[in-house]
């Protein structure tokens, strides 16, 4: 059973990694594509006017006059060194380039720009823009560039947007000229939001709790199939052994009551009375042992519907008839019963049969679960205000905390006792139980294993 639940756990906690994968893949995807596609609208409208802003110009309005005042005009001196001096001539455009890139930040007029075309188009959202500068290359033969400035990540010029995606890239503009002693430059505007991420998460919301609903809604119908599963395992453990035990016990006065009738018909045994007589008595017990057990199994398919006829009773005065009848019944066994009545107010509204059954029943365990030569029982009453309370303590083998949990359900015996060769059905604290909850009285169990047990039932007055 046990390496059955692991593997049935260890699939489950697979298939729910696997499925909690397969979500957050699903979720992931979600949130790219909505990255992707966010502020869609607002980006075209501002790239559209950046474009117009800088038809006849490079990066932002006036740049190009700034980009031409380094490059155009240290076109000779960039040639020359090109052709003398590879390594000066990269110093020489490192230089070339650090400067117009100074001027270019110095003169940026895209703030206002961006303010102008926000205002323009009505635009609500606030944005962080950047201007990059990719590559700048030169020809001094017309279509024969030559790089003077690259990087991947681009020289920033301006804004204030940190985090530069294809996603917020509004537009990448390569500029170039056909002629002699001319250069190409590569630049970009970036645009996005200073809210994306949380807006974006906001937007998923719906599905990111509709995802956790689901996985936990699987988890929850996992949960409850699973314990619904055990309690038929267990309920069906429990009934193999009652079939069990009540076989054993039917067949045990059966094969008495067989033996004793197959004796009375031996003709010696029959022409003798005093012969008959013993015979006649062990059917009469085992009969009686068999009616008893009939009446058990019968029991169990009405306890649910337990009917009670109430009256107010003095406890006291049953109790004092139940020790009396229970001392007569363990005259052969070595059991001591004592009453003490504490409690000041004993008159309860009960049901006369079934307060025997309870009582009976917790006295038999008692008696039945005690390996001491001497068993004793203290039947103790006390009551407060609202309650009449009924403590019942053994000096028997006492329970563990696990058992405790177990021990009013149907058909339900502690494996250590079975072992140890102590018959029953596992039925008597099911009607004890039965019994308490249809008068809607309390019992609780206090046990020590090895020491004993007290159960105590609480009647309100």
């Amino acid at each position: 059973m046990r390496y059955t639940i692991s593997v049935h756990n260890v699939i489950a906690i697979a298939s729910l990694l696997v499925l909690s994968y397969v979500q957050f893949f699903l979720l992931y995807n979600t949130y790219e594509l909505k990255n992707d596609h966010y502020y869609l609208a607002e980006k075209r409208t501002i790239t559209n006017e950046y474009l117009d802003a800088i038809k006849n110009d490079k990066v932002m309005p006036g740049g190009a006059r700034i980009l031409d005042k380094y490059i155009t005009e240290n076109m000779v001196p960039l040639e020359t060194a090109y052709k003398r001096n590879r390594t000066a001539f990269n110093q020489l455009g490192q230089r070339v380039c650090d400067s117009a890139f100074l001027d270019l930040r110095a003169a940026n007029n895209m703030d206002s720009l961006l303010a102008a075309i926000i205002k323009r188009n009505r635009l609500d959202t606030k944005i962080r823009y950047a201007t990059t500068i990719e590559f700048v290359e030169v020809a001094f033969e017309h279509d024969r560039y030559i790089p003077l400035y690259r990087t991947t990540e681009g020289a920033r010029i301006g804004g204030t947007l940190e985090s530069l995606h294809p996603n917020n890239l509004a537009q990448n503009i390569i500029v170039s000229s056909p002629t002699d002693y001319s250069y190409r430059i590569s630049f970009s505007l970036h645009v996005d939001t200073y809210d994306r991420r949380s807006t974006i998460l906001k937007l998923m919301m719906p599905t990111f709790l509709l995802s956790v609903l689901s996985v936990a809604g699987v988890v929850l119908l996992y949960f409850i199939t699973f314990r619904n599963w055990l309690r038929q395992k267990k309920l069906s453990e429990m009934k193999s052994d009652f079939i069990n035990s009540i076989t054993h016990e039917f067949h045990t006065p059966l094969s008495a009551i067989i033996v004793a009738n197959r004796t009375m018909q031996n003709e010696k045994i029959l022409a003798s009375r005093e012969n008959l007589l013993p015979l006649t008595e062990v059917v009469q017990r085992q009969a009686d042992r068999l009616k008893t057990l009939i009446s058990h199994t019968l029991r169990i398919t009405t306890m649910n519907k337990l009917s009670l006829n109430k009256e107010v009773y003095s406890v006291h005065h049953l109790l004092d008839e139940l020790l009396l009848d229970y001392r007569l019944k363990a005259t052969d066994s070595d059991v001591t019963l004592k009453l003490d009545k504490k409690a000041l107010k004993d008159d309860v509204l009960l049901d006369p049969f079934w307060f025997t059954t309870i009582i009976l029943n917790i006295f038999d365990n008692a008696v039945k679960y005690n390996q001491r030569e001497h068993k004793e029982i203290v039947v103790t009453s006390f009551s407060d205000r609202k309650a009449l309370h009924i403590a019942i303590e053994d000096n028997g083998i006492g329970m563990t905390k696990e058992v405790q949990k177990h021990i009013f359900e149907k058909f339900y015996r502690d494996m250590n006792g079975s072992r140890n060769g102590i018959k029953g059905l596992g039925l008597g604290l099911y009607y004890v139980k039965q019994a308490v909850d249809s008068h809607r009285w309390k019992i609780d169990i206090r046990s020590v294993e090895g020491e004993g047990s007290v159960f105590t039932v609480s009647m309100p007055f």
